[in-house]
């Protein structure tokens, strides 16, 4: 099971969203969006996927640890890029880079992530992006 949560960090550190579907069942649910305005439904996440590697160039994940047990693998990454594209967040590109921790558990079925859950230090992205931080109407 690891090696399919690697080769998903892998297709998205080489920029290769068209392969995500070798390690993404096509109806995965994102219970906590890659990217905020993703839509809520299942398969989703690839779009948000494409959506943050639009904004982000260059973007990379780092696979710090990867435990499996049962159908899951936990992993704890570090993420890094460049602000360089359009984001919903943040429409003009800032040119600023981060370096951030974030923790995702993933369900595999059937040979591929069927569920993706995940935790990010968002204070500490939008802090050194400069982001606004996001206010609730």
């Amino acid at each position: 099971m690891k090696p399919i949560v690697q080769e998903f960090f892998t297709a998205i550190n080489e920029r290769r969203p068209d392969d995500l579907g070798a390690s993404m069942a096509a109806g995965v649910i994102d219970h906590n969006k890659i990217i905020h305005g993703e839509p809520d439904e299942p398969g989703a996440a690839f779009e948000g996927i494409r959506a943050q590697l639009a904004a982000f160039d260059p973007f990379h994940i780092e696979a710090e640890e990867l435990i499996a047990e049962g159908d899951r693998v936990v992993a704890r990454v570090t993420m890094s890029g460049t602000h360089s594209g359009t984001h919903v967040r943040m429409p003009e590109p800032t040119g600023r880079s981060f370096q951030n921790e974030a923790i995702f558990i993933f369900t595999l079925r059937d040979g591929k992530i069927s569920e993706i859950r995940g935790v990010s230090d968002r204070l500490g992205l939008f802090f050194q992006l400069r982001w606004d931080w996001p206010t609730v109407d």
